[in-house]
């Protein structure tokens, strides 16, 4: 890629992002788009729209970055949870590794890079038409003493340590959740003659008779949370025909029938679908459509740690335990599926990912020839007489095949994201991190070594079946595609970080639902996409490690993309973003094994390149350091890896300890009792007439409960 070409491409997306933050600077301030750019303040009643014209509405203003700027680390956890606190620190730490590294890129090794002359002497009179390889290790002679390469863990070490100190310090700052003191019980044996309540009451009374607390079995109510689903849309149609004067109440049935009122039709609806509810929630419990699994309920965190940690039967495969999720995280289809659906599943997502990786080949292929104007040509020939003008080219070559891949990524994270719903987990945060990991490997491979060696699948995967030939392969590929990965940092970082912030996609939709909505309505307000923007991060992190000796030049774009990233992101926490649970920081090993995988694959290519130019005692030299990262990464496992597993003894005797004397302790083991059942088996109240459908036909069965009274903080002297 010529120097015009880049240029070209920092030129439009640097236009975008101005036009992105001026107009969201302006929009913000209009009543009318409240709930798109400031949704969590409306919720919670801190910001109200305000009908009165005002003139600064329509000049744009710098304030909001100002306030984003000038949160601490306390308000961004108080915001949005640990998540939120690791999702900050993820960008700030990258900030802190490529400043440190930009200098010395920027002002040691692309001078070196530039000075040069193993492709030619640089024209700095004709700069715009030279080759962006003349600034990169590539136009270093061979045999050369100047390449550099170091490596810092001083950094991953902290931020591990770090990172779980908070999880410590947020776990005695909570107050007491449901999900400390529970744990989910799976396959569970039932003996002839006693169901799934009485089996698990005598095995935990029999077990742990002086921390037992209660237990919930669980229903299959899929169908029911269905009918449900159809209920609330319904009552929000109702709602809006209620709320609108001008809606139309009436409607003809058919050409020449009588009108009827849709109101009483809706409502009528409503009703019948609400007695469907409560006879199917009847029907489950009358049936026995209970799942062979229970949330049980302890009276310490203690016991709960115990009976999580512990293999409970002789048999490992019946009375598995887990870490129960907070009760608003339970993902409950989980518990409709069988083992056997869920195993078949499990294989249907690997086979999913694999081919999802292969059918990506094809947007590479073509994004890889939109890069080469020569080999354009040839696939398009009746374009030759457009391709001759500079700008045209420019724009080819330099902006639509970063902008075209970036389209074609933007579909890989929903169904990262559905393939790791069917995959079989039981919480929603879960489902998240899984996604999380998937949609950064898919990137590494499909968006990194699939454009680095830009060529047939078979290819790609001869080049890995020998892997003795792997660094030097490397030291070939990765510096040619230097342009390209710059080019992709300023549109899928520059740009897709502005359009966080103007929110293109729900600001259309607002515009296009505004008519239909209810002023009654409540506003919905988003979480964040942590399985979207945690591996763009990352990714970006491995481009800037990789590249760091290799082509400097694309540290200054990525610190920008890191600048402007802190600064979204704070506003977005403040004004758009609320957590609806938290994994108490768990996606801080996706990091660590982001960067640890960095680390070694620069240690692989600095190998190779130092082979390449000739200098074998270098080789010889830096050969111990992958194996050094990975012995380091071996160490990390084992000293900060358990801490987000789950929590220590000391850690949970001190918080039970703290709460004996805390009165409140017996209300909250009251509500501890029903925080697990399943909102589907739960009754609705949508129907004018749903006084007399409060309570489904027949109650839910009793759950045993111990007198926690007398006893509901265990001793530990």
């Amino acid at each position: 890629m010529l120097v015009s070409a880049l240029l070209t491409s920092v030129g439009i997306n640097f236009a975008l992002c101005v036009l992105f933050f001026t107009l969201y600077s302006v929009l913000r301030k209009q009543p009318s788009n409240y709930e798109v750019y400031n949704p969590r303040l409306l919720a919670e009643g801190t910001s109200k729209k305000r009908s009165r014209f005002n003139i600064e509405r329509l000049i744009p203003s710098p304030g909001w970055v100002k306030k984003a700027w000038e949160l601490s680390e306390g308000d961004i956890l108080s915001l949005a949870g640990l998540d939120g606190l690791v999702f900050m620190r993820i960008i700030t730490f990258s900030l802190k590794v490529f400043v440190v590294a930009g200098v010395l890129g920027l002002f040691v090794l692309l001078p070196v890079n530039c000075t040069g002359d193993q492709l030619q002497e640089i024209d700095f009179t004709n700069l715009s038409n030279s080759s962006l390889d003349l600034f990169t290790i590539s136009n270093v002679k061979s045999g050369s003493k100047s390449d550099l390469c170091f490596t810092k863990t001083n950094y991953v070490v902290e931020e591990y340590n770090y990172i779980s100190l908070k999880r410590n310090e947020f776990f005695n700052a909570s107050k007491p959740q449901p999900n400390q003191f529970t744990i989910l019980v799976r396959s569970i044996p039932v003996s002839p003659g006693s169901t799934i309540s009485e089996t698990v009451e005598t095995f935990f009374k029999e077990l742990h008779p002086s921390t037992y607390l209660s237990h919930v079995v669980v229903h299959r109510s899929n169908r029911i949370r269905h009918l449900v689903y159809n209920a609330k849309q319904l009552y929000k149609k109702l709602l809006h025909l209620q709320s609108d004067p001008n809606s139309q109440n009436h409607k003809r049935s058919g050409m020449f029938g009588s009108k009827v009122d849709l109101i009483d039709q809706y409502e009528k609806k409503l009703e019948n679908i609400e007695e469907n509810v409560r006879l199917e929630q009847s029907q489950s419990l009358l049936a026995g459509d209970e799942v062979r699994a229970a949330f049980v309920s302890f009276k310490t965190r203690y016991g709960a740690g115990t009976v999580d940690h512990m293999q409970q039967s002789a048999n490992p495969i019946n009375w598995i335990t887990e870490q129960a999720p907070e009760p608003h995280d339970v993902y409950w289809p989980f518990f409709s599926s069988s083992f056997m659906r869920r195993w078949i599943c499990k294989l249907m997502v690997i086979v999913a990912c694999i081919v999802l990786t292969v059918l990506f080949i094809i947007p590479v292929v073509i994004v890889q020839g939109l890069t080469n104007l020569s080999q354009l040509e040839i696939w398009l020939p009746f374009l030759k007489s457009v391709l001759t003008l500079t700008f045209v080219s420019q724009v080819i070559t330099g902006y639509l095949p970063s902008l075209i891949l970036q389209l074609f990524l933007k579909i890989v994270p929903p169904i990262m994201e559905f393939l790791s719903s069917v995959q079989g987990y039981i919480s929603n945060s879960d489902i998240v991190r899984s996604a999380c990991n998937k949609v950064l490997w898919f990137t590494i491979w499909n968006v990194f070594f699939a454009t680095v060696f830009s060529g047939s699948i078979l290819n790609q995967i001869s080049i890995f079946l020998d892997p003795r030939n792997i660094p030097e392969k490397l030291a070939v590929a990765v510096p040619a595609q230097a342009s390209f990965f710059i080019a992709y940092v300023v549109t899928s970082g520059w740009t897709s970080t502005s359009s966080e912030l103007f929110r293109i996609i729900p600001l259309i939709f607002s515009l296009l639902t505004r008519c239909c909505k209810s002023t009654e309505e409540e506003v919905q307000v988003p979480p964040i996409a942590y399985h979207k923007d945690i591996p763009r991060i990352l990714f970006f992190g491995l481009l800037g490690i990789t590249y760091f000796f290799l082509a400097p030049l694309i540290l200054p774009f990525l610190l920008i993309y890191l600048c402007l990233a802190y600064i979204v992101y704070r506003n977005q926490f403040v004004n758009v973003y609320a957590p609806k649970y938290d994994s108490a920081g768990k996606f801080w090993p996706i990091v660590h094994n982001s960067m640890i995988f960095s680390l070694v694959l620069m240690h692989c290519i600095a190998i190779g390149i130092f082979a390449l130019k000739k200098l074998p005692v270098a080789s010889y030299l830096i050969f111990p350091l992958p194996i050094l990262t990975l012995l380091f990464n071996e160490y990390s496992r084992k000293r900060f890896l358990p801490n987000f597993i789950g929590y220590s003894a000391e850690v949970l005797i001190k918080k039970d300890r703290q709460d004996e004397d805390d009165p409140s302790m017996d209300v909250f083991f009251n509500r501890l009792v029903t925080a697990y059942q399943d909102p589907a088996l739960e009754p609705i109240r949508l129907s004018a007439n749903g006084d007399s459908l409060k309570t489904p036909l027949i109650a839910s069965p009793p759950r045993e409960v111990e007198n926690h009274a007398e006893g509901s903080s265990a001793s530990y002297s």
